[in-house]
């Protein structure tokens, strides 16, 4: 079976895609597990299991395995330390890169991965080895029984099928879905207005449709399995049909309909149509199925590559999208997540309704990015909707000009999330990179500028989207308060007695000193702003003064008492 098939198989990714030079539909026909010291014999197709191996070892190890033919190796996540966050530099450039796994080692044997050719994986620490290993090969021995048993690839998909149905009723055949829209039809010159209708507008016409309910025909095909007959009626343009639900337990799928030609029907016609309706179903539940399989590999990968756990040449196999042209990543947020990002990075399980919100808001991003970029992907990691660009050229104003549609876009995403759904949507647009394997990089970027545009709404700060350029010197100062606040020692004792003495006594001196220093020490300006009559502001930083003991003619004290103040602020929500 394909690699990609076993990893939709297993659900919850408990493997992570490290490299895949070759992509992820190369055959896996077996499972091994292989300990260092045994001797490295596998076959041809074997997905292998490495235990215990570290290093130059596990390197040697992956080309001999490559050597001999295996398809892929997983081996147990090393190296992953929660991610250090660095302080941006003074400058506010963009910050060196830090990603969780990404270690020395790991990096060694992506590398050797890619030069030998084979895939390889990344179990999650908590995995066992002996389980992982018996549902892979149960996995592998189910699609091995599966395809002996399954229809040809030739009957494989719905139009096949229908020319097949056709063949063995001896008519023409429509498979429809739940909604009378034309799925596939078999090929064949002798049709009724019906049917030429129907074909021509892959749905029945409205005033067929009506009859059909008239007569109880949809009603039959809803309630079971029953052969439903439709007689002629030349006056109509109708001729002879059979038709037959097609149902998933009690959930109508559609239906296959066969119109009589100038020959009759042929005698088991209706029986055969039976077991074709039971065939049908399964080839219309695994479509289903892989669709939103094959969404949820797209949405796992790109969260992998957001978080640095995979190469990005694994992506970029994997959806056809070019590793070395450039991209971009923007951030969405709903207002609440973003005021609690530290809440949602958690993990913890969130409210039914707000996972509901969350999964509208995947939909109506995918659709708006969709018509931007057909390769666009989309996932929510943590609370936030991410969006990945990528295969982005240069255009004649270099990359501003992609940046600046990539803005337009955001901010018509955030006006349709707030028009159509309610929410109080925020974004922030992660600077380009000219490669995918940057990619970590540009959603880092985009997570700060979130981050402080979060904690800005505790000011009244209204912001929608922003990138690092809008908002550079309000993420420098948040990260700096965030640090601040971390660390208890990094403490003025008289500015902590001043927000004491306010708490305790119910007075607004801290308040009215923040707003002095950020007015530089223009009382009229702070007054106006807190509605309050100048000498009045001035009375207050006069008492904030004699409470703390803080010299405001010190620049240095001035300074870390705004700062420390801020913290506070932040840390109350106060505006």
């Amino acid at each position: 079976m394909p690699l990609r098939r076993l990893l939709l198989a297993l659900g919850d990714p408990v493997l992570d895609v490290a490299a895949a030079p070759g992509g992820i539909d190369v055959q896996v026909d077996n499972v091994v597990i292989l300990d260092p010291e045994d001797r490295a014999e596998v076959r041809e197709g074997d997905l292998v299991l490495l235990i215990g191996a570290r290093g130059a070892s596990a390197r040697r190890l992956l080309r001999t395995l490559a050597e001999q033919g295996a398809t892929a190796v997983a081996v147990k996540a090393s190296g992953h330390a929660p991610q250090e966050e660095v302080l941006p530099p003074p400058s506010g450039t963009r910050p060196g890169r830090s990603r969780p796994g990404a270690t020395d080692e790991s990096r060694a044997l992506r590398a050797e991965a890619q030069e030998s050719g084979i895939a390889l994986l990344s179990v999650r620490p908590e995995v066992r080895w002996d389980q992982l290993q018996s549902v892979c090969q149960s996995i592998v021995d189910d699609a091995r029984l599966t395809a002996a048993e399954d229809l040809s690839e030739s009957s494989g998909d719905l139009f096949s099928m229908a020319q097949t149905i056709a063949q063995l009723t001896g008519g023409l055949v429509s498979i429809e879905d739940a909604a009378s829209r034309v799925l596939a039809y078999s090929s064949g010159a002798e049709v009724d207005e019906l049917r030429r209708l129907s074909v021509l507008g892959r749905r029945g016409p409205e005033s067929y449709l009506a009859l059909l309910r008239e007569w109880g025909v949809f009603a039959k095909l809803r309630a079971g399995e029953e052969v439903v007959r439709v007689d002629e009626h030349p006056e109509l343009g109708i001729r002879r049909r059979l038709a037959v639900g097609i149902h998933a337990g009690r959930q109508p799928l559609g239906a296959i309909w066969v119109q009589e030609g100038s020959r009759p029907l042929a005698e088991h016609a209706e029986e055969a149509l039976l077991g074709a309706a039971r065939t049908t179903a399964l080839q219309m539940i695994r479509q289903r199925t892989q669709a939103s399989a094959g969404l949820r590999l797209r949405e796992d990968l790109l969260s992998s590559l957001l978080e640095g756990r995979i190469d990005a040449g694994a992506l970029a196999d994997t959806v056809e999208v070019h590793a070395d042209r450039g991209a971009l990543v923007a951030a969405f947020a709903m207002a609440e997540a973003a005021e609690g990002a530290g809440e949602e990075r958690t993990g913890r399980p969130d409210r039914p309704e707000r996972e509901l919100r969350r999964r509208q808001m995947v939909d109506l991003v995918s659709v708006h990015t969709a018509a931007y970029r057909r390769s666009a992907l989309v996932t929510e990691l943590r609370g936030r909707v991410y969006v990945l660009l990528p295969d982005l050229a240069r255009g004649r104003e270099g990359w501003r000009g992609v940046e600046q549609s990539v803005l337009a876009l955001t901010r018509k995403t955030v006006s349709a999330a707030r028009a159509s759904l309610g929410l109080e949507v925020q974004a922030a647009v992660g600077s380009l990179v000219e490669r995918l394997g940057d990619v970590p990089d540009s959603r880092a970027e985009a997570d700060r500028v979130l981050d402080a545009m979060g904690r800005d709404l505790h000011r009244g700060v209204d912001w929608e989207v922003a990138t690092i350029s809008d908002v550079r010197s309000r993420v420098l100062v948040s990260e700096t308060l965030a640090r601040l606040r971390e660390d208890p020692s990094l403490r003025d004792p008289r500015v902590s007695r001043l927000v004491e003495h306010d708490r305790a006594g119910g007075a607004d001196l801290v308040h009215s000193l923040l707003a002095y220093l950020e007015a530089f020490g223009d009382a009229r300006s702070a007054a106006e702003r807190l509605h309050i009559h100048p000498n009045t502001l001035r009375y207050r930083v006069r008492r904030a003064a004699a409470v703390s003991g803080i010299d405001l003619g010190d620049p240095g004290e001035r300074l870390f008492t705004q700062l420390q103040l801020l913290m506070e602020q932040q840390g109350t929500g106060h505006p």
